[in-house]
């Protein structure tokens, strides 16, 4: 046999099936093999491979055994002369395998071949080669020399910037996600080291097979699309695993003269990158809040002065205290519901926003009622407040749409111009697609395949937004051609053969885009998750403050001692799934106190076992209509009529 092709999955469903797809054009006149290996994916993706692709051969763990394991488990079974690993968000040519294939015949001194990498907007990967992480080119990459001078062979080693991007070159890297190896040269330098959970297991197994006497090359000859950051998320997580992976293969193969320099740099950096993800995420989720902040406290002091004058006719009447009291009290509870309630996910959504702001002001006038007497200074002051506060903030949110999308009509989303490319069958499919997804899109034009060489006028012409290809019709070749002569402007997405799901991806940093007609689940919201995990603390809280009462009127006693901790520490949740033999692909939830087919056993006067179709549904309604009203019912349910 030819060729193994070996995939790692980890939840990235819609991805694989394209990548498959992509394979098995790719195989044609090719003896090989595929191998998928799925480390513990809560998504279709085990079904998807056992139902679309039969002909693949599937290992599915129970657990995430981490990307060098699950690879050694089917390089162990697999038999062809050539091993090629490949990520599950990647696409590749229709010639890609015999491009390599005749490439690695014609150079038997090459041990692994790793090809030209785009992304999901067309643009070149500069992972596509790499140098080894030497303490120097470490320091370089961590210190940002390489963007300063990207083309230096001494400043931008990393990434090989010296080296032609059109010639194939000797290069000491090459990327996990598409490494071409010959196994006679694995067996020599042997298997991916699993002392590597993710990432660094390629630079480990680039470095030993160079010390097996065999040489890694970048071939550009040939392209694959890569989603980056799909199968993998560029968290700070992203950057501390890749730093710990850098020092745990900087202590496997430097001399210790310069490791414990190295190893100091490679900690420094993982220190400085985390307090620079803080700051920006920190910027980036905070900017709003603060704006909203600042303009509700000025609205409220220029409504107190205002309020002394014309009412009270006295402008110090008011106590200083409602400055550093009152009114950071009115703006934290104010800010705190507006983010439980999702104002700050869907910022143009006037009306949660008002929503928010009346439950905002309810919530004041209840606390209100129970302050001292010395901090309550005026009623009015607070019901104007909270005028002010609606008024305020729709105005912000109004004005920031306009500087955002240059249009006043806000909450009414601009439609995307897009334009599709493919036959008259797939592309009506396509408008199908967009229609069941519910994607606000105005449709431009259709395009057959064979008229591509318009797109670049018809872009111009229609101002599209986006293009989406029909890959049943399109080769990926014609693709790439098109995203890299239109360029990142644009983005890019693919319709796959027999697919329900329209894939692409605008940010190499960032999850990929995914048009589909899955089901939405209200419980993946981030407003509603939020707002579950606030009504376990409550309840915690609640539990705690009224133990004395709880112990002697509630069921279940026992279950809400064990549980409160774990509840309270995020381990657990007092409502949810109940238990069931398979995965199914809904919002993933911290195990249950009160698991749902509980209900059944406490609203039935017998024992009432469920099937697990009927389990699978119960979990899909709640996952899909769930309410902070309904967990509450739920649990009082359970805690007045349950045995416990």
């Amino acid at each position: 046999m030819r060729l193994s092709i070996v995939i790692v999955s980890y939840n990235v469903c819609a991805f694989l099936e394209q990548c498959l797809l992509s394979v098995q054009l790719a195989l044609e006149g090719i003896e090989g093999e595929v191998w998928v290996v799925d480390n513990a994916s809560t998504d279709d993706s085990v079904s998807l491979v056992r139902q679309r692709f039969p002909e693949v051969r599937l290992i599915a763990n129970r657990e995430n055994v981490g990307f060098a394991a699950a690879n050694n488990q089917a390089i162990r079974q697999s038999c062809g002369e050539y091993v090629l690993l490949l990520n599950p968000d990647t696409l590749v040519e229709a010639d890609t395998f015999r491009h390599c294939l005749a490439f690695m015949d014609a150079h038997p001194e090459a041990g692994a071949l790793g090809v030209r990498m785009l992304d999901g907007s067309g643009q070149y990967l500069p992972e596509s080669k790499r140098g080894f992480p030497t303490p120097w080119v470490s320091f370089c990459k961590m210190m940002g020399l390489g963007v300063l001078f990207p083309r230096s062979a001494r400043f931008n080693g990393y990434y090989m910037g010296h080296l032609d991007l059109s010639q194939t070159h000797p290069v000491d890297v090459l990327a996990g996600c598409f490494m071409f190896i010959r196994r006679s040269a694995l067996e020599r330098a042997g298997l991916l080291d699993e002392a590597f959970f993710m990432y660094g297991e390629d630079i480990d197994l680039s470095y030993r097979l160079q010390q097996a006497g065999f040489q890694n090359y970048y071939y550009p000859h040939t392209r694959i699309l890569h989603y980056k950051g799909e199968s993998t998320q560029k968290d700070f997580r992203y950057v501390r695993r890749f730093y710990e992976a850098m020092i745990i293969f900087a202590r496997k193969h430097f001399r210790r003269g310069g490791l414990g320099l190295l190893v100091l740099l490679l900690q420094a950096a993982i220190a400085l990158r985390a307090v620079a993800a803080f700051l920006a995420r920190a910027a980036q989720n905070a900017w709003l809040p603060l704006l909203d902040a600042a303009l509700m406290y000025g609205g409220l002091v220029a409504l107190k002065d205002f309020w002394a004058h014309y009412y009270y006719k006295d402008p110090d009447y008011f106590q200083p205290s409602i400055l550093w009291f009152n009114f950071p009290l009115y703006v934290s509870v104010w800010l705190l519901v507006l983010w439980l309630g999702g104002s700050y996910d869907r910022r143009y959504d006037l009306v949660r926003l008002l929503r928010n702001v009346g439950v905002g002001a309810v919530l004041l006038a209840a606390i209100y009622g129970f302050l001292d007497q010395a901090y309550r200074p005026s009623r009015a002051v607070l019901i104007l407040g909270a005028i002010w506060t609606a008024a305020g903030l729709s105005l912000l949110r109004v004005l920031l749409y306009f500087i955002e999308y240059r249009s006043w009509r806000i909450g009414q989303l601009r439609r995307r111009n897009i334009l599709i490319v493919g036959g008259p069958t797939e592309s009506e499919r396509a408008k199908r697609l967009l229609q069941r997804a519910e994607i606000a899109w105005e449709l431009t034009t259709t395009l057959a395949p064979d008229q591509r060489q318009r797109l670049p006028a018809l872009v111009r012409l229609f101002e599209a937004d986006e293009i989406i290809f029909c890959t049943q019709d399109v080769p990926i070749s014609d693709v790439l051609d098109t995203m890299q002569s239109l360029g990142p402007s644009i983005r890019y997405k693919t319709l796959p053969a027999g697919s329900d799901h329209i894939i692409g991806s605008s940010n190499k940093d960032r999850p990929g885009e995914l048009y589909s007609i899955a089901p939405n689940f209200r419980l993946a919201q981030p407003e509603s998750r939020r707002a579950k995990r606030a009504f376990d603390l409550v309840v915690c809280v609640s539990l705690l403050l009224l133990s004395p009462l709880w112990v002697l009127v509630l069921r279940s006693k026992k279950a809400l001692a064990q549980n409160w901790l774990p509840v309270l520490l995020g381990r657990k949740t007092w409502i949810g799934y109940a238990p069931s033999a398979q995965k199914e692909p809904m919002p993933l939830l911290p195990p249950a106190v009160f698991p749902l087919a509980q209900l059944v056993s406490a609203s039935a006067k017998t024992e009432t076992a469920l099937t697990e179709a009927e389990i699978q549904r119960l979990n899909f309604l709640y996952a899909k209509n769930w309410s902070l009203g309904r967990d509450a019912a739920l649990l009082c349910k359970i805690l007045f009529t349950a045995k416990g």
